[in-house]
Protein backbone atom coordinates (compact mmCIF):
# COMPACT_ATOMS: atom_id res chain seq x y z
CA UNK A 1 0.00 0.00 0.00
CA UNK A 2 1.21 3.78 -0.67
CA UNK A 3 1.44 5.84 1.99
CA UNK A 4 -1.23 8.14 1.28
CA UNK A 5 -3.24 4.41 1.09
CA UNK A 6 -2.62 4.01 4.85
CA UNK A 7 -3.35 7.24 5.95
CA UNK A 8 -6.59 6.92 4.21
CA UNK A 9 -7.64 3.78 5.77
CA UNK A 10 -6.33 5.41 8.99
CA UNK A 11 -8.43 8.74 8.75
CA UNK A 12 -11.71 6.14 7.88
CA UNK A 13 -10.62 4.04 11.33
CA UNK A 14 -10.28 7.16 13.38
CA UNK A 15 -13.64 8.02 11.95
CA UNK A 16 -15.65 5.86 14.01
CA UNK A 17 -13.90 7.02 17.46
CA UNK A 18 -14.98 9.30 19.81
CA UNK A 19 -13.79 13.00 19.40
CA UNK A 20 -11.15 14.08 21.02
CA UNK A 21 -11.57 17.12 20.32
CA UNK A 22 -14.70 19.87 20.91
CA UNK A 23 -15.35 19.04 24.86
CA UNK A 24 -17.94 16.34 23.74
CA UNK A 25 -15.91 13.56 25.14
CA UNK A 26 -15.68 14.21 29.55
CA UNK A 27 -13.59 10.93 30.07
CA UNK A 28 -10.38 9.63 28.83
CA UNK A 29 -9.22 12.90 26.85
CA UNK A 30 -8.41 16.56 27.83
CA UNK A 31 -8.70 19.18 25.24
CA UNK A 32 -7.52 22.87 26.01
CA UNK A 33 -9.04 24.07 22.80
CA UNK A 34 -5.76 25.41 21.59
CA UNK A 35 -4.94 24.22 18.25
CA UNK A 36 -1.52 25.25 18.31
CA UNK A 37 -0.48 22.72 21.67
CA UNK A 38 -1.66 20.11 19.94
CA UNK A 39 0.52 20.30 16.53
CA UNK A 40 3.40 21.33 18.69
CA UNK A 41 3.04 18.42 20.74
CA UNK A 42 3.02 16.42 17.31
CA UNK A 43 5.77 17.93 15.94
CA UNK A 44 8.14 18.13 18.95
CA UNK A 45 6.75 14.00 19.22
CA UNK A 46 8.10 13.30 15.40
CA UNK A 47 11.64 14.62 16.58
CA UNK A 48 11.99 12.67 19.41
CA UNK A 49 10.18 9.80 18.74
CA UNK A 50 13.03 7.46 17.81
CA UNK A 51 15.20 8.39 20.73
CA UNK A 52 15.68 5.85 23.21
CA UNK A 53 15.36 7.08 26.85
CA UNK A 54 16.80 3.46 27.75
CA UNK A 55 20.42 5.00 28.33
CA UNK A 56 20.12 8.66 29.03
CA UNK A 57 24.21 8.55 28.21
CA UNK A 58 23.29 8.08 24.26
CA UNK A 59 20.39 10.50 24.13
CA UNK A 60 21.19 13.26 26.10
CA UNK A 61 18.41 15.63 25.18
CA UNK A 62 16.33 13.09 26.55
CA UNK A 63 17.92 13.54 30.00
CA UNK A 64 17.69 16.96 29.86
CA UNK A 65 14.00 17.04 29.12
CA UNK A 66 13.26 14.56 31.65
CA UNK A 67 15.11 16.66 34.11
CA UNK A 68 12.98 20.07 32.99
CA UNK A 69 9.55 18.00 33.52
CA UNK A 70 10.35 16.67 36.85
CA UNK A 71 11.59 20.11 38.03
CA UNK A 72 8.59 22.30 36.70
CA UNK A 73 6.36 19.75 38.36
CA UNK A 74 8.31 19.88 41.53
CA UNK A 75 8.15 23.80 41.11
CA UNK A 76 4.45 23.24 40.91
CA UNK A 77 3.90 20.96 43.98
CA UNK A 78 6.08 22.19 46.75
CA UNK A 79 9.23 20.66 46.22
CA UNK A 80 12.29 21.77 47.19
CA UNK A 81 16.00 20.93 45.84
CA UNK A 82 15.98 17.68 46.90
CA UNK A 83 12.79 16.77 45.25
CA UNK A 84 14.02 14.21 43.16
CA UNK A 85 11.44 12.25 39.99
CA UNK A 86 11.38 10.07 37.12
CA UNK A 87 9.10 10.92 33.96
CA UNK A 88 6.31 7.83 33.27
CA UNK A 89 4.11 6.71 31.09
CA UNK A 90 1.08 7.67 32.71
CA UNK A 91 -0.81 7.89 36.16
CA UNK A 92 -1.03 4.21 36.39
CA UNK A 93 3.09 3.39 36.02
CA UNK A 94 3.87 6.59 38.47
CA UNK A 95 0.94 5.11 41.29
CA UNK A 96 2.36 1.09 41.00
CA UNK A 97 6.64 2.79 41.24
CA UNK A 98 5.33 4.75 44.30
CA UNK A 99 3.72 1.38 45.42
CA UNK A 100 6.86 -0.60 44.78
CA UNK A 101 9.43 2.00 45.86
CA UNK A 102 7.77 1.50 49.57
CA UNK A 103 7.78 -2.58 49.19
CA UNK A 104 11.28 -2.20 48.29
CA UNK A 105 12.26 0.10 51.11
CA UNK A 106 11.43 -2.52 53.71
CA UNK A 107 13.00 -5.83 52.46
CA UNK A 108 12.43 -6.51 56.34
CA UNK A 109 8.20 -7.48 55.66
CA UNK A 110 6.87 -10.36 54.51
CA UNK A 111 3.88 -9.45 54.14
CA UNK A 112 3.62 -5.23 53.77
CA UNK A 113 0.15 -3.23 53.35
CA UNK A 114 -0.56 -0.06 51.85
CA UNK A 115 -3.49 2.06 53.15
CA UNK A 116 -5.95 3.35 50.89
CA UNK A 117 -9.20 5.12 51.15
CA UNK A 118 -11.98 2.70 48.81
CA UNK A 119 -12.18 5.99 46.55
CA UNK A 120 -8.66 5.59 45.59
CA UNK A 121 -7.87 4.79 42.24
CA UNK A 122 -7.49 0.97 40.94
CA UNK A 123 -4.35 1.96 39.70
CA UNK A 124 -3.16 1.07 43.12
CA UNK A 125 -4.95 -2.43 43.16
CA UNK A 126 -3.14 -3.50 40.42
CA UNK A 127 0.32 -2.08 41.73
CA UNK A 128 -0.68 -4.57 45.28
CA UNK A 129 -1.82 -7.30 42.66
CA UNK A 130 1.45 -7.02 40.19
CA UNK A 131 3.82 -6.83 43.49
CA UNK A 132 2.31 -8.99 46.17
CA UNK A 133 0.88 -5.83 48.34
CA UNK A 134 -1.88 -6.25 50.88
CA UNK A 135 -4.21 -3.44 50.45
CA UNK A 136 -6.21 -2.30 53.54
CA UNK A 137 -9.38 -0.44 52.31
CA UNK A 138 -10.59 2.00 54.62
CA UNK A 139 -14.16 3.45 54.06
CA UNK A 140 -14.79 7.22 53.21
CA UNK A 141 -17.33 9.18 54.32
CA UNK A 142 -20.64 8.29 52.88
CA UNK A 143 -21.91 11.76 52.46
CA UNK A 144 -18.49 13.65 51.54
CA UNK A 145 -16.88 10.99 49.74
CA UNK A 146 -13.76 12.26 51.24
CA UNK A 147 -11.22 10.09 53.50
CA UNK A 148 -11.87 10.08 57.09
CA UNK A 149 -8.36 11.07 58.28
CA UNK A 150 -8.91 8.90 62.01
CA UNK A 151 -9.63 6.09 60.35
CA UNK A 152 -6.69 5.87 57.41
CA UNK A 153 -4.37 6.58 60.88
CA UNK A 154 -5.78 3.59 62.56
CA UNK A 155 -5.58 1.61 59.49
CA UNK A 156 -1.78 1.86 59.93
CA UNK A 157 -0.27 -1.11 61.83
CA UNK A 158 3.82 -2.30 61.54
CA UNK A 159 3.43 -3.79 58.61
CA UNK A 160 2.60 -0.82 56.55
CA UNK A 161 4.26 0.59 54.21
CA UNK A 162 2.68 3.54 52.42
CA UNK A 163 -0.40 5.64 52.75
CA UNK A 164 -2.39 7.06 49.80
CA UNK A 165 -4.59 9.68 49.28
CA UNK A 166 -6.44 11.49 46.11
CA UNK A 167 -5.90 15.40 45.06
CA UNK A 168 -8.37 14.86 43.82
CA UNK A 169 -10.32 11.49 43.50
CA UNK A 170 -11.60 10.28 40.33
CA UNK A 171 -15.03 8.86 40.96
CA UNK A 172 -16.05 12.34 42.31
CA UNK A 173 -13.67 14.94 42.17
CA UNK A 174 -13.03 16.01 46.09
CA UNK A 175 -10.32 16.17 47.80
CA UNK A 176 -8.80 14.54 50.33
CA UNK A 177 -7.74 16.03 53.63
CA UNK A 178 -3.87 15.81 53.47
CA UNK A 179 -2.80 17.98 55.61
CA UNK A 180 -4.82 16.05 58.59
CA UNK A 181 -4.37 12.51 57.29
CA UNK A 182 -0.31 13.50 56.95
CA UNK A 183 -0.41 14.66 60.88
CA UNK A 184 -1.41 11.33 61.75
CA UNK A 185 1.23 9.55 60.28
CA UNK A 186 3.90 8.50 61.84
CA UNK A 187 7.10 8.05 59.59
CA UNK A 188 4.97 5.89 57.29
CA UNK A 189 5.47 6.94 53.68
CA UNK A 190 2.52 9.15 52.50
CA UNK A 191 1.55 8.92 48.55
CA UNK A 192 -0.58 11.80 46.95
CA UNK A 193 -2.03 10.91 44.35
CA UNK A 194 -2.57 14.08 42.46
CA UNK A 195 -2.37 12.47 38.67
CA UNK A 196 -5.67 14.04 37.57
CA UNK A 197 -5.45 17.33 39.73
CA UNK A 198 -1.98 18.24 39.98
CA UNK A 199 -2.03 20.77 36.69
CA UNK A 200 -4.33 22.52 37.92
CA UNK A 201 -5.39 22.47 41.60
CA UNK A 202 -2.12 24.77 42.04
CA UNK A 203 -3.37 27.42 39.28
CA UNK A 204 -6.73 27.44 41.10
CA UNK A 205 -5.25 28.18 45.02
CA UNK A 206 -6.72 24.90 46.14
CA UNK A 207 -4.82 22.81 48.59
CA UNK A 208 -2.39 22.45 49.95
CA UNK A 209 -1.39 18.54 48.75
CA UNK A 210 1.75 17.96 47.69
CA UNK A 211 5.03 18.57 49.23
CA UNK A 212 4.22 21.90 51.26
CA UNK A 213 2.43 19.75 53.79
CA UNK A 214 4.71 18.16 55.76
CA UNK A 215 4.74 14.31 55.95
CA UNK A 216 3.99 14.14 52.00
CA UNK A 217 6.65 11.74 50.75
CA UNK A 218 5.97 11.38 47.23
CA UNK A 219 3.15 12.48 44.88
CA UNK A 220 2.26 11.90 41.36
CA UNK A 221 0.73 14.04 38.38
CA UNK A 222 0.08 13.66 34.84
CA UNK A 223 1.44 15.93 32.43
CA UNK A 224 -1.56 13.97 29.39
CA UNK A 225 -4.23 15.44 31.46
CA UNK A 226 -4.37 19.09 32.92
CA UNK A 227 -0.98 20.38 31.25
CA UNK A 228 -2.57 19.05 27.99
CA UNK A 229 -0.17 17.25 26.74
CA UNK A 230 0.15 14.25 24.23
CA UNK A 231 0.04 10.91 25.50
CA UNK A 232 1.11 9.35 27.94
CA UNK A 233 3.24 11.47 30.51
CA UNK A 234 3.16 11.37 33.98
CA UNK A 235 5.40 12.57 36.59
CA UNK A 236 6.78 10.31 39.89
CA UNK A 237 8.18 12.76 42.16
CA UNK A 238 9.48 11.78 46.19
CA UNK A 239 10.83 13.88 48.24
CA UNK A 240 13.74 13.27 48.11
CA UNK A 241 16.62 11.12 45.75
CA UNK A 242 16.68 8.49 48.85
CA UNK A 243 13.33 7.80 48.36
CA UNK A 244 12.62 7.20 44.60
CA UNK A 245 16.03 4.58 44.41
CA UNK A 246 13.75 1.71 45.78
CA UNK A 247 11.86 2.21 42.32
CA UNK A 248 15.09 1.52 40.44
CA UNK A 249 15.76 -1.76 38.82
CA UNK A 250 19.65 -2.96 37.66
CA UNK A 251 20.70 -6.65 37.00
CA UNK A 252 24.02 -7.53 35.33
CA UNK A 253 23.39 -11.29 35.62
CA UNK A 254 23.38 -12.12 32.08
CA UNK A 255 26.19 -11.56 29.69
CA UNK A 256 24.48 -8.43 28.24
CA UNK A 257 24.45 -4.70 28.88
CA UNK A 258 23.79 -4.08 32.61
CA UNK A 259 20.30 -3.08 32.60
CA UNK A 260 19.35 -0.01 34.81
CA UNK A 261 15.89 0.74 34.35
CA UNK A 262 14.24 3.88 36.37
CA UNK A 263 10.56 3.02 35.69
CA UNK A 264 9.01 -0.23 34.91
CA UNK A 265 9.94 0.47 30.78
CA UNK A 266 13.33 -0.04 29.20
CA UNK A 267 12.44 0.72 25.61
CA UNK A 268 10.99 4.45 26.33
CA UNK A 269 10.62 5.99 23.29
CA UNK A 270 11.60 10.03 23.55
CA UNK A 271 8.26 11.19 21.43
CA UNK A 272 5.64 10.98 24.50
CA UNK A 273 8.73 13.34 26.70
CA UNK A 274 9.47 15.61 23.44
CA UNK A 275 5.94 16.78 23.39
CA UNK A 276 5.24 17.29 26.67
CA UNK A 277 8.41 19.49 27.41
CA UNK A 278 7.36 21.40 24.63
CA UNK A 279 3.97 21.86 25.57
CA UNK A 280 4.85 22.68 28.88
CA UNK A 281 7.62 25.34 27.76
CA UNK A 282 4.79 26.58 25.30
CA UNK A 283 1.88 27.15 27.47
CA UNK A 284 3.69 28.57 30.78
CA UNK A 285 1.86 29.50 33.80
CA UNK A 286 0.05 32.20 32.73
CA UNK A 287 -1.31 30.13 30.10
CA UNK A 288 -1.90 27.30 32.42
CA UNK A 289 -3.72 29.30 35.30
CA UNK A 290 -5.84 30.68 32.18
CA UNK A 291 -6.70 27.00 31.00
CA UNK A 292 -7.48 25.68 34.54
CA UNK A 293 -9.84 29.10 35.50
CA UNK A 294 -11.88 28.12 32.01
CA UNK A 295 -12.08 24.03 33.20
CA UNK A 296 -13.39 25.20 36.37
CA UNK A 297 -15.82 28.31 35.55
CA UNK A 298 -17.29 25.15 33.04
CA UNK A 299 -17.68 22.64 36.05
CA UNK A 300 -18.95 25.32 37.84
CA UNK A 301 -21.71 26.30 35.41
CA UNK A 302 -22.79 22.66 34.42
CA UNK A 303 -22.78 21.92 38.32
CA UNK A 304 -25.56 24.21 38.77
CA UNK A 305 -27.39 23.41 35.50
CA UNK A 306 -27.17 19.59 36.68
CA UNK A 307 -28.21 20.72 40.44
CA UNK A 308 -31.28 22.76 38.52
CA UNK A 309 -32.56 19.84 36.59
CA UNK A 310 -35.33 17.86 38.32
CA UNK A 311 -34.36 14.24 39.23
CA UNK A 312 -30.59 14.56 39.52
CA UNK A 313 -27.91 15.18 41.90
CA UNK A 314 -23.81 15.93 42.35
CA UNK A 315 -22.47 13.71 44.68
CA UNK A 316 -19.96 15.48 47.26
CA UNK A 317 -18.69 18.79 46.88
CA UNK A 318 -16.33 18.78 43.73
CA UNK A 319 -13.99 20.95 44.30
CA UNK A 320 -12.06 21.43 40.38
CA UNK A 321 -13.05 20.38 37.13
CA UNK A 322 -14.69 16.61 37.62
CA UNK A 323 -18.03 15.99 38.93
CA UNK A 324 -20.75 13.24 39.10
CA UNK A 325 -24.01 12.69 39.18
CA UNK A 326 -26.85 10.45 40.40
CA UNK A 327 -30.89 10.07 40.01
CA UNK A 328 -32.80 10.78 43.52
CA UNK A 329 -34.41 7.72 44.09
CA UNK A 330 -37.91 7.66 42.81
CA UNK A 331 -37.32 9.85 39.94
CA UNK A 332 -38.61 7.54 37.44
CA UNK A 333 -35.82 6.84 35.18
CA UNK A 334 -32.91 5.60 34.14
CA UNK A 335 -29.53 6.91 34.58
CA UNK A 336 -27.86 4.51 32.18
CA UNK A 337 -30.33 5.31 30.11
CA UNK A 338 -29.64 8.95 30.15
CA UNK A 339 -25.65 8.21 29.35
CA UNK A 340 -27.32 6.42 25.76
CA UNK A 341 -29.12 9.62 25.09
CA UNK A 342 -26.39 11.90 25.72
CA UNK A 343 -24.35 9.31 23.27
CA UNK A 344 -27.07 9.72 20.68
CA UNK A 345 -26.71 13.98 21.23
CA UNK A 346 -22.95 13.65 20.64
CA UNK A 347 -21.64 13.64 24.04
CA UNK A 348 -19.75 10.85 26.10
CA UNK A 349 -20.61 10.60 30.13
CA UNK A 350 -18.97 8.13 31.92
CA UNK A 351 -21.09 5.30 33.87
CA UNK A 352 -19.84 4.66 37.06
CA UNK A 353 -20.90 1.56 39.12
CA UNK A 354 -22.50 1.75 42.59
CA UNK A 355 -19.84 1.09 45.13
CA UNK A 356 -20.47 1.09 49.41
CA UNK A 357 -22.25 4.79 49.60
CA UNK A 358 -21.70 6.03 46.17
CA UNK A 359 -24.94 5.12 43.73
CA UNK A 360 -24.37 4.48 40.17
CA UNK A 361 -23.74 7.68 38.47
CA UNK A 362 -22.26 9.83 35.56
CA UNK A 363 -18.81 10.86 35.79
CA UNK A 364 -17.74 13.96 33.80
CA UNK A 365 -13.86 15.49 32.86
CA UNK A 366 -14.46 19.07 32.72
CA UNK A 367 -12.02 20.63 30.31
CA UNK A 368 -10.95 24.08 29.20
CA UNK A 369 -12.19 22.73 25.41
CA UNK A 370 -15.83 23.01 27.26
CA UNK A 371 -16.01 26.52 28.49
CA UNK A 372 -18.56 28.45 26.10
CA UNK A 373 -20.68 24.79 25.32
CA UNK A 374 -21.60 24.13 28.81
CA UNK A 375 -25.17 25.29 27.98
CA UNK A 376 -25.58 23.53 24.67
CA UNK A 377 -24.73 20.45 27.19
CA UNK A 378 -27.13 21.02 29.70
CA UNK A 379 -29.61 21.57 27.15
CA UNK A 380 -28.86 18.34 25.83
CA UNK A 381 -28.78 16.81 29.26
CA UNK A 382 -32.01 18.40 30.33
CA UNK A 383 -33.46 16.67 26.88
CA UNK A 384 -32.03 13.26 27.94
CA UNK A 385 -34.02 13.13 30.87
CA UNK A 386 -36.75 13.78 29.11
CA UNK A 387 -36.31 10.91 26.48
CA UNK A 388 -35.13 8.79 29.52
CA UNK A 389 -38.70 9.63 31.93
CA UNK A 390 -40.69 8.80 28.79
CA UNK A 391 -38.31 5.13 27.90
CA UNK A 392 -39.16 4.46 31.73
CA UNK A 393 -36.40 2.54 34.31
CA UNK A 394 -34.35 -0.07 33.40
CA UNK A 395 -36.37 -3.38 34.67
CA UNK A 396 -33.79 -6.43 35.40
CA UNK A 397 -35.78 -9.57 35.87
CA UNK A 398 -35.68 -10.64 39.42
CA UNK A 399 -34.92 -14.00 38.59
CA UNK A 400 -32.35 -13.08 36.01
CA UNK A 401 -30.45 -10.68 38.72
CA UNK A 402 -30.36 -13.46 41.47
CA UNK A 403 -29.52 -16.05 39.16
CA UNK A 404 -26.17 -13.96 38.34
CA UNK A 405 -25.47 -12.54 42.43
CA UNK A 406 -25.25 -16.17 42.78
CA UNK A 407 -22.16 -17.29 39.82
CA UNK A 408 -19.00 -17.81 40.99
CA UNK A 409 -16.29 -16.37 38.29
CA UNK A 410 -13.90 -18.87 39.96
CA UNK A 411 -15.73 -22.13 39.00
CA UNK A 412 -17.73 -20.87 35.45
CA UNK A 413 -15.77 -22.05 31.75
CA UNK A 414 -15.19 -19.97 28.76
CA UNK A 415 -18.23 -21.47 27.30
CA UNK A 416 -20.32 -20.26 30.13
CA UNK A 417 -18.86 -17.02 30.33
CA UNK A 418 -19.76 -16.80 26.20
CA UNK A 419 -22.93 -17.92 27.12
CA UNK A 420 -23.77 -14.85 29.90
CA UNK A 421 -21.92 -11.93 27.62
CA UNK A 422 -24.68 -13.22 25.15
CA UNK A 423 -27.11 -13.05 27.52
CA UNK A 424 -25.85 -9.80 28.40
CA UNK A 425 -25.88 -8.54 24.73
CA UNK A 426 -22.36 -8.22 24.57
CA UNK A 427 -21.13 -11.54 22.59
CA UNK A 428 -21.79 -12.72 19.41
CA UNK A 429 -20.93 -11.20 15.94
CA UNK A 430 -22.81 -8.22 16.09
CA UNK A 431 -20.30 -5.86 17.12
CA UNK A 432 -19.97 -3.07 19.48
CA UNK A 433 -23.57 -2.50 20.75
CA UNK A 434 -24.72 1.48 20.54
CA UNK A 435 -26.85 1.55 23.32
CA UNK A 436 -25.81 0.15 27.22
CA UNK A 437 -28.63 1.00 29.36
CA UNK A 438 -30.23 -2.92 29.10
CA UNK A 439 -26.54 -4.15 29.56
CA UNK A 440 -25.00 -1.91 32.83
CA UNK A 441 -28.58 -2.64 34.21
CA UNK A 442 -27.68 -6.21 34.41
CA UNK A 443 -24.04 -5.75 34.94
CA UNK A 444 -24.77 -3.42 38.24
CA UNK A 445 -26.70 -7.01 39.59
CA UNK A 446 -23.34 -8.31 39.74
CA UNK A 447 -20.96 -8.53 42.31
CA UNK A 448 -17.89 -6.90 41.99
CA UNK A 449 -15.76 -10.07 40.59
CA UNK A 450 -18.10 -11.47 38.72
CA UNK A 451 -18.45 -8.18 36.49
CA UNK A 452 -15.03 -7.91 36.13
CA UNK A 453 -14.65 -11.18 34.72
CA UNK A 454 -17.38 -10.66 32.46
CA UNK A 455 -16.01 -7.67 31.14
CA UNK A 456 -12.47 -9.12 30.98
CA UNK A 457 -14.17 -12.10 29.01
CA UNK A 458 -15.61 -9.31 26.75
CA UNK A 459 -12.67 -7.47 26.70
CA UNK A 460 -10.49 -10.33 25.36
CA UNK A 461 -13.15 -11.25 22.88
CA UNK A 462 -12.06 -8.00 21.13
CA UNK A 463 -8.80 -8.58 20.76
CA UNK A 464 -8.60 -10.88 18.32
CA UNK A 465 -6.18 -11.26 15.27
CA UNK A 466 -7.70 -9.84 11.99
Amino acid sequence: MTAEDVLRELRELRAGDLPTHGGRTLAYVYDSGLSEVDELGAAAHALASSANGLDPTAFPSLLRMENDLVGAAARLLGGTAETAGSVTSGGTESCMLAVLAARDARPDLSTPNIVLPTTAHAAFHKAAHFFGVRVVSVPVDPVTFRAVPEAMAAAVDDSTVLVVASAPSYAHGVLDPIPEIAVLLDGVRFHVDACIGGWVLPYLGLGPFGFDVPGVTSVSVDLHKYAYCPKGVSVLLHANADLRRPQYFASADWPGYTMLNTTLQSTRSGGPLAAAWAVVRHVGDEGYARLASAAREAAVEIRAGIEALDGLRVLGDPVSTLLAFTVEDGAGFDLFTVADEMRERGWYVQPQFAHESSPANLHLTVTAANRGSEKGFLADLAASVVAARETGPVVVDPQVAEFVAALDPATLTPEQFAGLLAAAGLGGAAGLPTRMAEINALLATAPGPLRERLLLEFIGSLYTAS
